[in-house]
């Protein structure tokens, strides 16, 4: 059987024709996996001959007869423009939720492994309420919102938010016994299931120092007990850690993943430590899905700049679990 992974080519204004292109180029390095662009032809031959990248491109409708080794294939999505780098709001709009329909169907009829979408402007594409990012949009359209999990995963240590892409004010009335519990859930069953290990998971507190641990404190409230239900069901879990100091011993306590109660109380120190090296993972979903942890780089545009590390490691990642 040939192994075929979906990447859907994302925000048509970023530099996301340049990391495929550039991705395309080490192919050599995926070893027995093919990709497959669900995006605009057209758009992608414009962007790749601006910032001259030359890709052999193959336009398709299907997947019967194609040549993965010397094409780059496309299944093409529609797409109105005129400057390739200028598009309106409304037909990106359109034009990625098709892409992701696309997808998900040769999910559904299983022509593909998994997905790979490369990165959106969430300000563009406005999902709806409940749902502010693809983590959300893609657990809702398969049924499972609210029992998936961001994972931003390095083979060093992943990091996870129980609260994704919300305002730091509504961070405390969206945190609860019960999501802290299904979230680590969700986190330990995919290393079980991909990965074939059981993770040490460190959970941290909300205040800064666990607020001491005072009897009305979210630590004492919320968190303490989640952990304690966790460690009766036998997870490897550790806390609540102070957040100011989670960072800091990691690698000699052991822990494979920190969870933290908010997206940036656990991504910024990750990323000052790891850079881009990390993928992005929706953990909990029937099928798995992955994105490039980085966002569009409208800073870097046409500078053929970009680096393609983290979509190679995305695409590489399919060879290192159980799919």
């Amino acid at each position: 059987m040939i192994k075929i992974i979906g990447i859907i080519g994302g925000d048509p204004e970023s530099i996301n024709s340049e990391i495929i292109a550039k991705a395309w180029r080490k192919k050599n390095s995926f070893r027995n996996l093919n990709i497959l662009i669900i995006g605009n032809f057209d758009l992608l031959k414009k962007q790749f001959k601006k910032i001259g990248l030359k890709v052999r491109l193959n336009k398709i409708k299907n997947l019967d007869n194609c040549n993965f080794k010397k094409n780059l294939n496309i299944i093409n999505v529609p797409l109105k423009f005129k400057n390739p780098y200028k598009i309106k709001s409304q037909n990106k709009r359109k034009y990625i939720l098709e892409s992701f329909k696309i997808a998900l169907d040769l999910i559904e009829k299983k022509k593909v492994l998994g997905l790979i979408n490369c990165p959106v402007n969430k300000k563009d594409l406005l999902f709806g309420k409940k749902v502010s990012g693809v983590t959300e949009f893609l657990a809702k359209k398969k049924g499972v919102l609210g029992r998936e999990a961001m994972l931003i995963y390095n083979r060093s240590l992943s990091v996870s938010p129980i609260t994704t892409h919300i305002k730091l004010n509504d961070v405390v009335k969206n945190i609860s016994k019960k999501k802290i519990i299904d979230k680590t859930l969700v986190i330990n069953n995919f290393y079980k299931k991909r990965l074939k290990f059981r993770p040490k998971i460190g959970i941290l507190g909300l205040n800064p120092h666990n607020d001491e641990l005072r009897i009305k404190s979210e630590e004492k409230k919320i968190i303490i007990p989640a952990i304690k239900y966790l460690k009766s069901r036998g997870i490897k879990v550790i806390g609540p850690i102070s957040p100011d100091t989670s960072f800091l011993d990691y690698k000699k306590r052991g822990f494979n993943v920190l969870m933290g109660m908010y997206h940036d109380q656990v991504l910024t120190p990750f990323k000052a430590i790891f850079k881009f090296n990390a993928i992005n993972i929706t953990a909990g979903l029937p099928f798995l899905r992955v994105s490039p942890d980085h966002g569009v780089g409208k800073d870097i545009i046409r500078k053929n700049k970009a680096s393609p590390e983290s979509l190679i490691d995305s695409i590489n990642f399919f060879n290192k679990i159980n799919v």
